[in-house]
């Protein structure tokens, strides 16, 4: 399975720039980019953007996410760009990380807090920690 490098990932979104693009609303057609970096499955994309895997499919490509969803997938982006960075660009090693239960998180794996702002916020948290080498 091939996947993209942190090269092809978006920079990371500021804070005003991420308000700023939610209020616009994202085009759908992002949903899949973001999603292909690391192999995400609709079946895992639809509870993060906070929608049904039914409600994603219906968009066209040029639709554009409603303001919650936009900005849950501009989260997603900042986070998978800091992933990547910490894992050194390897992708396969950033979707298993995020797949994988870890003992920080009260042993849920990295994807299962994605459905909640609050979880995007401990995710980065413990990337930060293993970017530094600090053992949890």
């Amino acid at each position: 399975m091939t996947h993209a490098t942190a090269q092809a990932l978006p920079v990371s979104y500021p804070p005003f720039m991420m308000i700023a693009r939610s209020r616009q609303g994202v085009p759908r057609v992002e949903v899949d980019q973001v999603a292909e970096l690391v192999g995400l499955t609709d079946k895992e994309m639809a509870p993060i953007l906070n929608m049904s895997e039914r409600n994603m499919h219906r968009l066209k490509d040029e639709d554009r996410l409603a303001r919650d969803s936009s900005e849950r997938l501009l989260l997603l982006t900042n986070l998978l760009r800091h992933a990547l960075d910490v894992f050194d660009g390897d992708a396969e090693t950033v979707a298993s990380w995020l797949r994988t239960p870890i003992r920080e998180l009260a042993q849920q794996a990295p994807i299962q807090l994605l459905d909640t702002t609050t979880g995007f916020g401990l995710v980065d948290d413990v990337l930060g920690r293993i970017e530094h080498g600090i053992v949890g």
